[in-house]
């Protein structure tokens, strides 16, 4: 993840899955990318038979075959690289695929393309997307679901379409990691001003996500463009939010002035 706290980590952990974190960056930019090829050395030496990847949604996955050239030389032919999955938005992703570089390289270089959020658009909206995705990639195999609830018979069969895209540099790089910020609050606060203070952030953040003690219910808090997802979590220490900015540094004036405008409960901003 791009923050300093992984939150998805969180979330998986709790499931039982053991996780290996690397945050603060991309693990393609060449600021992790060490870290990363350090990590998957180290976990060669497991047992584990099955080693998945899920790197920010802002990741350009481009370098990964040089990446695994380099754990070769650590750890040797230990890995059997299976492919990459690219889950998409089907809300926003003819915006984001349009404004957002990274986008367009996580499609290219992809051999599996989930549409997500189709309970969400309509049937035409659906044709759009898929003719984007096919315009993008004519040679991913392209699959669609709702909630995250994909069929995953495919990765029983060898998905990995060949390297019709070759290897490229990764646009991630140190001078263009996005600005994350992350706001703490020990005390409850109301959900209705809380709903306010994010609409009026939320324009100027590629995602928002964290848990909140919420009317006193702990809450994990999920944004993405204009939509704001809310759904029960177990306790936290304190409440945290992580914002991924879209213009720099200015989004901490933003928050800061935002929180003043709807919110009552004294909070901390950190990078």
């Amino acid at each position: 993840e791009f923050g300093k706290i992984g939150i998805d980590g969180s979330i998986l952990q709790r499931q039982g899955i053991p996780i290996k974190e690397i945050n603060r960056g991309s693990i393609f930019c060449s600021c992790l990318q060490l870290s990363f090829v350090e990590a998957l050395a180290e976990l060669a030496k497991s047992d584990a038979e099955y080693l998945f990847v899920e790197s920010s949604g802002l990741a350009d996955p481009s370098n990964i075959r040089d990446i695994l050239k380099s754990v070769e030389v650590l750890a040797g032919d230990v890995y059997d690289f299976q492919g990459v999955i690219c889950l998409i938005d089907g809300v926003h992703f003819p915006k984001q695929v349009k404004d957002t570089e990274t986008v367009d390289r996580q499609l290219k270089h992809c051999d599996v393309a989930i549409i997500n959020k189709i309970d969400l658009i309509s049937e035409e909206q659906y044709k759009k997307v898929l003719s984007l995705v096919q315009e993008v990639n004519p040679h991913c195999k392209v699959l669609s679901c709702a909630h995250g609830q994909a069929d995953l018979s495919f990765m029983k069969e060898a998905f990995l379409q060949g390297n019709w895209a070759f290897s490229e540099e990764s646009l991630n790089t140190v001078d263009n990691k996005p600005k994350t910020i992350s706001l703490l609050c020990s005390e409850n606060v109301e959900k209705g001003r809380f709903q306010q203070f994010l609409q009026a952030v939320l324009p100027e953040c590629y995602r928002i996500k964290g848990f909140f003690l919420l009317d006193r219910s702990w809450t994990q808090v999920d944004v993405v463009e204009e939509l704001i997802d809310y759904k029960p979590c177990p306790e936290k220490a304190v409440s945290e939010l992580v914002f991924l900015s879209k213009v720099g540094p200015k989004v901490i004036r933003s928050i800061d002035e935002a929180w003043k405008k709807y919110m009552d409960s004294p909070m901390k901003l950190k990078n």
